[in-house]
């Protein structure tokens, strides 16, 4: 823990990345300690593109805990935030007094100011939620001085915060005990096992989303049948067939899976009662021009997945991502033909032919893709060493406000 020798906050900045799932975590089994109806697994993609940074402080001047989203005071006092909060103190009052029964314990009493800001649309299906409590316990954890397992405490935050914990390929194991005790992540491979694989994400819409993760699948939970038809018959079976295909480095199989799992997932959302609807016309427009790509070609050369929300996620090979960039945006032309529309890793130039174009045959769709951010895998959080890089100043205030 860090040195508290003075009146002035003692403070630790991190960063954590955003996970998409090739295996949909979808139904809480005990919604308190959020333990899922099934097991899950997901791609960590790269920080250089999509990050969450958290600042945490502590000063014995603190009056209450508070805390900045995106520059915003939010409620402190949110359940799942409390939850993250008590245990990761619960953990350090643990370690320090098995430790050195003489250490000061007094910091662990202090209040925290917590400063978090996302470089993505919060909230718009981008799993924001995950990246950010996977940075709000990984930064309190630095904090206080806390080692060890810790996606078990992220998962309380947020379901899929557990897999924001570890880069690369990350499953979340649903456990099988009361207490959750073995309901945590585990990485699978390394962000460097398959460098190869690149990641689109094709925002669709950064708005918030009608109906949140929470709400929708304890509804699901409630009124689908085919949830559980998944949970104990599918995903099983898939998980085994995703981890091996992942090692094989399988693209075709990793694919078919990907979409597979990303249908079922929506189609069980359409079998809550009422149904929940996350896609929109674009959405459905991206599946069909990626199953015209793929038979055009006589393979399957890229996937698509979608969470919770209308933004495509594409997952190709670096040798197809530039053609895949440029059919999007063939058929999604941009509102304006400036280089933003891609963010992220750059793609080479090149042209798609007259016969691909009349093989998907679509009209095209001005705007329907606000922008696309390539990436990659990625590591797991990280802390920042730069001081400059403090979302708070001296006084424990955020930096910059709404």
């Amino acid at each position: 823990m860090p040195d508290d020798s003075s009146h002035k906050p003692t403070m630790v900045t991190c960063t954590a990345p955003v996970n998409i799932a090739v295996i949909k975590y979808w139904g809480k089994r005990d919604k308190d300690l959020i333990l899922p109806v099934n097991s899950s697994l997901s791609v960590t993609l790269h920080q250089d593109q999509l990050k969450t940074t958290t600042t945490v402080a502590y000063c014995r001047d603190f009056e209450e805990d508070r805390i900045w989203l995106n520059g915003k005071e939010e409620d402190i006092n949110q359940p799942r935030l409390q939850s993250c909060l008590r245990e990761i103190r619960r953990l350090a009052r643990k370690r320090r007094s098995n430790k050195d029964s003489t250490s000061d314990m007094s910091a662990l009493s202090y209040k925290v100011h917590i400063c978090s800001s996302n470089n993505f649309p919060t909230a718009a299906g981008l799993a924001s939620s995950a990246a950010g409590y996977a940075c709000l316990v990984y930064t309190l954890a630095r904090l206080f001085g806390v080692e060890g397992e810790l996606s078990c405490v992220a998962r309380q935050g947020s379901g899929s915060a557990c897999r924001s914990m570890y880069g690369g390929f990350v499953q979340w194991k649903m456990g099988e005990k009361d207490d959750g005790k073995d309901s945590l992540a585990e990485q699978v491979e390394t962000e460097t096992h398959w460098p190869e694989l690149r990641v689109l994400v094709l925002v669709v819409s950064a708005e918030r989303k009608p109906v949140g993760s929470t709400s929708g699948m304890q509804t699901s939970v409630e009124t689908s049948k085919l949830l559980k038809y998944r949970a104990d018959s599918v995903v099983p079976g898939r998980m085994d067939e995703m981890i091996s295909a992942i090692k094989r480095k399988d693209f075709a199989a990793f694919a078919e899976l990907t979409m597979k799992d990303s249908n079922q997932f929506h189609a069980t959302c359409l079998d809550t009662y009422p149904p929940i609807f996350y896609l929109n016309d674009v959405s459905r427009r991206v599946i069909n021009l990626v199953h015209r790509y793929n038979s055009h070609y006589g393979e399957t050369r890229v996937a698509y997945t979608f969470d919770a929300g209308p933004n495509a996620v594409i997952y190709t090979l670096q040798d197809h991502a530039s053609e895949f960039v440029q059919v999007v945006r063939h058929f999604f032309p941009a509102e304006t033909n400036g280089g933003q529309f891609l963010k992220g890793l750059p793609v080479a130039s090149t042209t798609v032919s007259d016969e691909l174009k009349n093989a998907i045959g679509m009209e095209p769709l001005p705007k329907g893709i606000s922008y696309i951010i390539n990436t990659k895998a990625g590591p797991g959080p990280r802390i920042e060493e730069d001081s400059d890089l403090h979302l708070l100043g001296s006084d424990g205030l955020p930096k910059n406000t709404v």
